[in-house]
């Protein structure tokens, strides 16, 4: 009898660390528990930064997700911002052909829907403003219009304003993201304005409205004394915030774990309706001017409230070592010791970091964007698998399997989040059975100090790559590619203080080219410098371990080394003029290769400088030069 699969469903999702999207997973992760399935949730932090450059990293971890290994998927593509990406997702999942279940999406009807009613609270929430508090004014803080929620509640807006005769001036609406941020922009562009303050601020959720409140508060005006303030969802600050806000509660946890019973019942062979409506309550309290009752008690709000912050104190210290000591890294293996070193305190089963191939690519590159930006490298590596029995790595791996290891047994939580610098992808973190990826506020703080860090190492490697190949050119003569002058001084420097200490002998060769001139008069220069790199060629080959060899300049070349006797100095110069008739031969030029060499083979003595030990080796050169009875033969047709 085999053994039954267990079934593996994947959440798709984007700003994990705000309230609702942590209301919905609790609610999706409870149920996948209770039928002992896993849950791999990919997570964007898309929209946060006012960066476009920077969502495209943010995104990209979308592109990792092989639907083919999941049974299903719960697409919370509601908090995904860029109208693109969710194209992108869908049609991936409908490619795959797996059950997927949307959260208050209505982007394809062939996929299942468990939406919350938005529009009928969000009516009940204008109406009574208009019709309770005889609002006539009214200022509109929107969501993205290409979110289906933010639709419905901007268009129940407008339905109830209509109804009630009343004006939409369209400098009076403000079309946001659903950050906090918006919040402020809205009010700080509001008063920029030059309008006369509204009656009220219908926001389309509790985060801007907080936000929009604490912004009217530095203006000077008051809620609800001076203007009317209210949001949408219910969240634990709407409702401890002084005054309390007038909002919209849903039931989110609710709809994540009846999302996840559709996978179940769908996988299961069960017929399920398309669509699933839960219903929303307006929540009337002091930032509307009605009175307000305390939700929850005080011994747990104080409880609650010391827990965050202390939550809060930990996080900010284990950001700051942890970016300090990151700091501080120079190499890779330095980078993952010390990451390593405080993942213990993020309290997970196991985290994974995981590189792409060519994460530290770039310099040499033919091209200047030659680098990882959509999708990830078909094999990965995984240098960092940190987990409560201990740290191990994963040379490669394929990114298509997407876990460096096999994930084992049932019930178990993955948080794949993108590791990245602006738009070039490194890799990526899964952080297996931990709440710090949602219930931490700087965990994505957190992720962005470590992509910096292996973004710094990436680029500390680069930089000692262009200082090596500057360091190259600075000591490499580029035509013959064996030492220039500088790299020769560099170099011999190390020979003439080993002589000194250990009182062998110096050997120095001064080789000076014969008849480079004809060369270049007769047959061009190029030809000229064909000539000088195969001189170097038999140079170099006639060095042995001990020695190095060099163009001293123009036409002139050196080798110095260690010797033991005037033995070495005609054992070198025999190999020399043998491999100059070698070569001769075998390029069969119309002009014959030719050099002059002189030799000096001495002790390192007090008072002799290596500069007087080569300008003898070069008088001896000179002398054998002179000898001759012409520096340069050409043959004879």
């Amino acid at each position: 009898m085999s053994e039954k699969k267990i079934p593996h469903f994947a959440v798709i999702v984007a700003g994990i660390d705000e309230e609702y999207q942590n209301s919905v997973l609790d609610g999706i992760i409870a149920c996948a528990k209770a039928g002992n399935a896993n849950i791999s949730c990919f997570a964007a932090f898309g929209g946060v930064i006012s960066s476009s450059r920077y969502d495209i990293g943010e995104y990209n971890i979308y592109n990792l997700v092989n639907y083919e290994k999941f049974d299903g998927a719960v697409l919370m593509t509601n908090t995904v911002c860029d109208s693109d990406e969710k194209k992108k997702i869908i049609a991936s999942v409908k490619a795959a052909g797996i059950p997927a279940v949307f959260l208050d999406c209505k982007d394809d009807p062939d996929l299942y829907n468990v939406e919350i009613d938005n529009t009928k609270a969000m009516r009940e929430i204008v109406q009574h403003v208009v019709t309770e508090h005889q609002a006539k004014v009214v200022n509109f803080v929107s969501g993205p219009l290409s979110n289906p929620e933010a639709q419905a509640r901007y268009e129940a807006f407008l339905h109830i304003m209509a109804e009630n005769k009343l004006i939409v001036d369209a400098r009076r609406v403000y079309f946001g993201e659903f950050r906090a941020v918006d919040g402020e922009r809205a009010i700080d562009e509001l008063i920029q304005s030059g309008l006369s303050m509204p009656d009220a601020i219908i926001c389309a959720n509790d985060a801007m409205a907080l936000a929009a409140m604490k912004r009217l508060e530095k203006y000077g005006k008051h809620v609800p004394d001076d203007v009317i303030v209210t949001g949408f969802d219910n969240t634990y600050n709407a409702r401890h915030y002084s005054p309390m806000l007038t909002t919209v509660a849903r039931p989110l946890y609710k709809a994540g774990y009846k999302a996840c019973e559709v996978l179940f019942r769908v996988i299961s062979g069960e017929k399920v309706d398309q669509t699933i409506t839960l219903r929303a309550e307006p929540v009337f309290t002091e930032s509307c001017g009605c009175r307000g009752t305390i939700s929850e008690n005080l011994v747990r709000y104080k409880k609650n409230t010391y827990q965050l912050i202390d939550s809060y104190r930990s996080d900010i210290s284990l950001l700051n070592r942890m970016t300090s000591e990151l700091a501080e890294t120079e190499t890779p293996e330095e980078n993952i010791q010390v990451i390593g070193k405080f993942l213990h305190e993020i309290d997970c089963e196991r985290c994974c970091l995981c590189l792409c191939s060519e994460w530290n690519s770039a310099f040499g590159s033919d091209h200047t964007d030659d680098y990882q930006v959509h999708g990830y490298t078909k094999t990965m590596s995984a240098p960092l698998i940190w987990s409560k029995d201990g740290i191990g790595a994963v040379e490669i791996f394929c990114s298509s399997e997407m876990f460096p290891l096999p994930l084992e047994g049932s019930g178990h939580v993955n948080y794949f989040l993108p590791l990245h610098f602006r738009e070039r992808c490194l890799g990526y973190y899964i952080i297996t059975d931990s709440d710090f990826p949602t219930k931490s506020k700087l965990c994505h703080s957190i992720m962005m100090s470590i992509s910096n860090s292996v973004e710094n190492i990436r680029k500390l490697l680069h930089l000692n790559s262009v200082i090596k190949e500057l360091d190259k050119l600075y000591v490499i003569d580029p035509l013959t590619g064996i030492y220039n002058r500088n790299g020769f001084i560099r170099e011999a420097d190390a020979f003439y203080r080993r002589c000194e200490d250990s009182k062998e002998q110096l050997i120095i060769s001064f080789i000076d080219m014969d008849g480079l001139k004809i060369v270049n008069d007769n047959y061009g220069h190029k030809e000229g410098d064909f000539a000088l790199q195969r001189l170097a060629t038999v140079i170099k080959e006639c060095c042995t371990s001990d020695q190095i060899c060099a163009r001293f300049g123009g036409d002139e070349f050196i080798i110095l080394g260690v010797g033991s006797g005037e033995d070495d100095a005609e054992v070198l110069e025999r190999k020399f003029t043998k491999r100059l008739e070698d070569i001769n031969h075998i390029l069969h030029k119309p002009y014959e290769l030719s050099a002059s060499i002189g030799t000096y083979v001495a002790p390192v003595e007090q008072g002799v400088t290596l500069f007087n030990m080569i300008t003898t080796a070069d008088k001896m050169m000179y002398e054998k030069k002179k000898r001759k009875k012409t520096s340069r033969y050409l043959r004879r047709e």
